[in-house]
């Protein structure tokens, strides 16, 4: 319990037999309940989280009988929480690298009623406290940051892609997590589906933990941002199509749309004038007219940008 709240664990893990022992063995007694989702192991995973299960009767080991993605498994973690009563489920991972003594970030803002959904973001202060995020990551994950700004109109958060996070059991239940189902990419896609439904989400600080000599991502960063980016794109539409043309209507979605449509013919039309101006004179009217295109197409985007912020704070 904490404050009086009763907190569950969700652990999604996929051939974790060498990093989950540790994982659970560092559960602080302040988490209630703790649901390992195994997600598709083809290692020892899920015969080394029941060794442990014997001797801590919190968990509970829930079974994918096939890989389907940790996006998946969470939803798992989530909907079993919520049935079970349990008032905040908190996502780790099970490759023991989210430092529980951090928990207590997580979860003071749904205790009080501040924020519906906390995330970890390891640029806030103490996050790069013992070690630093390779380069490579730190430039995937900056990257990917912007576009999930963008697609899920949370332009105020930052290390969007940080998968430590907690969510009350209200929300949980509020959510239609058919929208949400991924395998990797799911933190951007959970944040798209949360903005459909209002839900308040808040950054708080935790460490980075990058051990020398550990595994530190299954992942290939340029792999998973050319498989994640097109679904965002798509899902921003999604988006903004639902929740300002369908649920409700708000003119940010045609200053979307029309800086969309400007922003690109202005270009266009730019470059074409540069390749004119190479060979002879040029047009001034189509001079004015790409600049035209350029500042509306730009304020229009602009304009979006701080309607989308002020309907997301």
């Amino acid at each position: 319990m904490y404050k009086g709240k009763s907190v569950a664990l969700v652990i999604p893990a996929r051939n974790e037999e060498k990093l989950i022992r540790p994982t659970l063995e560092h559960v602080p007694k302040t988490v209630d309940k703790i649901y390992v989702i195994d997600d598709g192991s083809t290692d020892n995973t899920a015969k080394v989280v029941r060794e442990i299960a014997k001797k801590d009767k919190r968990i509970t080991l829930l079974q994918h009988e096939k890989n389907l993605g940790p996006g998946y498994a969470i939803i798992t973690g989530y909907k079993r929480a919520s049935a079970d009563g349990y008032d905040i489920a908190v996502v780790i991972g099970g490759d023991y690298q989210m430092d529980l003594r951090d928990l207590p970030n997580f979860l003071e803002p749904l205790v009080k009623g501040e924020a519906d959904y906390t995330k970890g973001n390891r640029f806030l202060e103490g996050g790069f406290s013992e070690y630093k995020m390779p380069l490579v990551r730190l430039i995937g994950n900056s990257a990917l940051t912007f576009i999930t700004k963008m697609a899920s109109g949370y332009w105020k958060l930052f290390d969007t892609q940080d998968g430590y996070t907690a969510i009350t059991k209200e929300a949980i239940d509020r959510v239609n997590w058919d929208y949400a189902k991924a395998g990797y990419g799911y933190v951007s896609d959970f944040l798209i589906t949360f903005s459909l439904y209002n839900i308040r989400v808040k950054d708080v600080p935790r460490r980075a933990i990058y051990r020398p000599g550990e595994r530190q991502s299954q992942i290939k960063i340029l792999k998973y941002m050319a498989t994640v980016t097109p679904r965002l794109i798509r899902k921003f539409f999604w988006r903004i199509n639902k929740r300002y043309l369908l649920l409700d209507f708000h003119p940010l979605v045609l200053f979307y749309y029309l800086a969309f449509i400007m922003l690109p013919m202005g270009l266009a039309l730019g470059v074409k004038i540069l390749f004119e101006a190479l060979h002879g004179p040029i047009s001034g009217n189509q001079v004015v007219l790409t600049a035209l295109l350029l500042i509306m197409g730009t304020q229009f985007l602009l304009f979006a940008i701080l309607f989308d912020m002020e309907q997301n704070s």
